[in-house]
This record gives structure tokens, C-alpha cells and sequence, in this order.
């Protein structure tokens, strides 16, 4: 008669038995700490064994080994009872416990920088959760990826996405006062245009556009920028050697301005500021280690990236 377990029994639990075989090195130890008998483990690792059409452990009288195709099976057969147990205890409710790794993606400067505080705050509030923090400036892939939620500037026009907008980030003129040499600071648009300029390939080229805080006037002008590059620490170096002025983003520069390093010129003109967003794929449900994470960094984020020009968050 066939043995209920060798026919029905469901593959996670042929997997689990192989993965206790492996780690325990006995089919007796494996039984014991399962709870079942060394014939029980014996049919089991067999109906896996059958269900493959594989040879998962080369066994003698003395000894067991893995075959070739048995190390590829127990390192999948891991991987996948570790998701597994993850999506169990999402299911389940485990709402305040969350467990598991996420995987975000955030821009390199501000992921660096900014981001670091609340995702400190987040691994210490949920300890059986990990984080894998990949930092692209590019968009998100997220299903090739594996990106569980990705923190983007600037204008979201993927309508596949949920975006939550998180505040926004100010962007100021600034040069180095060797820049400017014994002439006085800039106080129109159009002095401002003749001095040397660097440029951030990510949100401007060869044209600056300022808008009037006092009256929401735009002015653009041409440059042809001295240096560009798409990184906004490399901006904020160059800047700071010199080599001319630059369209920042305010929280990099803050410090800078404040020693006197940086100035900023013509404060009353400043570019458009770029809008930060929490983005994910839609889905029916959302795991309680990405619905927990939104709402931290929905909370922290005000405070980090809401920026007045000197680089000082706004207080309400």
C-alpha cells in the first residue's frame, strides 16, 4: 500500500524535511527533531527524490552525501522555505511584528545622507526585519529587481506605481566665494548667467530656469556649463573648488553656506523644488514590513526634506 506521505504529502514539507536532513547530517537526528520516525524521514526524502526525478543524497552504510543536483536543490530549497515563512507571517496578520528583508532602492546622495536616520529608526523598531539598501538614481525595476519600494525625486509619471508624495527639496544657487573674486554678489538673473557654471545632467543641462519667491516669475537662461555630471556629491565638490555656480539641492549645501564655504546668490530667485515620493507597485495587500516602513518614513520625511534655504527644516 502506498504510504499517505510518500503520495499526498505537499512539497513545502518535502523540502523542509530534506533542508532538517542536510543541516542535521543524520535521517535519525532529522526524525527526532521533527517529531516523526527514520522510516517517515527515509519516505519523504524518497517521494522528493521521485517528484524531481533526482538523486538529492548519495547514501552508504556509513555515510550521506549531497550529489551535485542536491546542493543546487537544498541552496533553492533554503531561499525558498525563508520566503515562505515570510509570506506565512504577513498572512497571518503579523501586522506589529513585521519579519523578513525589504528591499528599497533610494537615490545615492540622499540615500547616503538624508535617509539614513529613519531607516536607523525603522531596524530598530522592527528587529526580525532587514533591509537591502540599493542606491540607484535611475528608476526602479521592481519586479526584475526584487525592489520592494523605492524612494524617488522628482516627477513620477509611471501610472503603474502607487506614489506617496513625502515632501519636497528645495534647490538653491550657490558658488564658492572664489568664484565670484573681488566682484560684488550677483543681485540680477542676468549677472548670475554671465559667471561660469557646473551643471546636474539629472535636472538641467545647458538651461537654468529661477523662479521669483516673491511673485512666481520664471526666468530662463542659457549656460554652457564648465563641467556636468549626474552626481549631486561631484556637484557639490566642484563647487566647492571653485569651478563655478550651480543649481543645489538645499540640505547638501546647507553646512557649507553656514561655514562659509558655499554662499547662495540672489536668495529671491531659486529653481522649482523637486517633490519626493515613497513608490511601490499597486496590490491587493501589502506586507506589514512595506506598510510599516511607509508610515515611518511618512513621518520622518517633513523633517528631513522640507528644507528652508539655509538649509534648516521648516517648524510648524
Amino acid at each position: 500500500m502506498k504510504d499517505l506521505l510518500v503520495t499526498g504529502l505537499d512539497r513545502i514539507e518535502l523540502l523542509r524535511t530534506f533542508v532538517r536532513i542536510v543541516d542535521t547530517g543524520s535521517l535519525s537526528v532529522a526524525a527526532s527533531q521533527i517529531g516523526t520516525t527514520q522510516p517517515t524521514i527515509s519516505r519523504r526524502l524518497q517521494a522528493l527524490e521521485r517528484s524531481l526525478g533526482l538523486q538529492l543524497l548519495a547514501r552508504s552504510t556509513h555515510r550521506m552525501q549531497l550529489t551535485g543536483d542536491g546542493e543546487r536543490c537544498y541552496a533553492y530549497a533554503v531561499q525558498l522555505l525563508e520566503r515562505w515563512a515570510e509570506m506565512e507571517a504577513e498572512l497571518l496578520g503579523a501586522r506589529d511584528d513585521p519579519r523578513g528583508t525589504l528591499r528599497v532602492q533610494a537615490p545615492h546622495a540622499f540615500g547616503q545622507d538624508q535617509l539614513i536616520a529613519p531607516l536607523s529608526d525603522y531596524l530598530r523598531r522592527y528587529p526580525n526585519v532587514n533591509v537591502e539598501w540599493v542606491l540607484h538614481d535611475r528608476s526602479p525595476d521592481f519586479k526584475a529587481e526584487g525592489i520592494d519600494c523605492a524612494i524617488q525625486v522628482g516627477v513620477i509619471d509611471d501610472p503603474s506605481v502607487v506614489a506617496i508624495r513625502l515632501g519636497e527639496v528645495p534647490r538653491i544657487v550657490v558658488a564658492a566665494p572664489a568664484v565670484l573674486g573681488d566682484a560684488p554678489f550677483p543681485s540680477t538673473t542676468a549677472e548670475l548667467q554671465r559667471l561660469p557654471w557646473l551643471a546636474l545632467r539629472t535636472y538641467y543641462t545647458n538651461e537654468v530656469v529661477l523662479i521669483c519667491q516673491a511673485d512666481g516669475r520664471e526666468h530662463r537662461f542659457g549656460i554652457q556649463p564648465r563641467m556636468s555630471t549626474d552626481s549631486l556629491y561631484a556637484l557639490r565638490s566642484a563647487a566647492l573648488a571653485g569651478l563655478g555656480a550651480c543649481v543645489s539641492s538645499a540640505w547638501i549645501v546647507a553646512r557649507d553656506i553656514d561655514e562659509g564655504r558655499l554662499v547662495q546668490l540672489i536668495p529671491q530667485w531659486q529653481a522649482a523644488p523637486l517633490p519626493v515620493y515613497l513608490i511601490h507597485p499597486y496590490a491587493r495587500s501589502y506586507p506589514a514590513k512595506l506598510r510599516l516602513f511607509a508610515e515611518l518614513i511618512r513621518q520622518r520625511m517633513p523633517n528631513l526634506v522640507e528644507l528652508r534655504a539655509s538649509g534648516r527644516a521648516k517648524t510648524d
